[in-house]
């Protein structure tokens, strides 16, 4: 079986292997608990609530692919199976059935706050241990951060 070298020492290895596959759990869940969510928002606000759920969801499915293919990239396989995500994820669970508007959004920014504070302890972690994976995190950061501001502006 070929396996890919990373450049990285088996230290810094680590440190990014771990940070990595946590942004991919948490932005896993982030795209599987927007959907939900878009699929059951009810109330006055549906429409726009509904349309910014799934910005969100492509956000998050756009950077785990990019977070998984770095992780491939310096020889570490990724896993974004439903079992490593639900028992790793960040992200409170999703109650089943309808949720109102006001309630959806708060979810959003329970959840995106969740996971922004865990990227930036990713990019924290991986800055002396390889930039290049710190540079990666740092955007989807910025992204994610975008969307916490539109989502808590939401409930203003």
């Amino acid at each position: 079986m070929y396996v890919v070298k990373s450049p990285l020492s088996d230290a810094d290895l680590k440190t990014v292997s771990d940070a990595l596959q946590g942004a991919l759990v948490d932005l896993v869940d982030l795209s599987l608990v927007a959907k939900q969510i878009h699929w059951n928002v009810v109330g006055p606000r549906f429409r726009s609530v509904h349309l910014q759920l799934d910005e969100v969801v492509d956000t998050a499915r756009l950077h785990s692919d990019s977070v998984a293919e770095r992780a491939s990239t310096l020889g570490v396989s990724p896993d974004g199976r439903a079992a490593t995500v639900a028992q790793s994820s960040g992200i409170a669970a999703v109650a089943g059935g309808w949720v109102k508007d006001v309630d959806a959004v708060q979810h959003l920014v329970d959840a995106l706050g969740a996971v922004i504070t865990r990227m930036r302890e990713r990019v924290e972690a991986t800055g002396d241990a390889d930039p290049v994976s710190q540079d990666l995190l740092i955007g989807i950061t910025a992204d994610l951060e975008k969307h916490h501001w539109m989502f808590q502006a939401e409930n203003g």
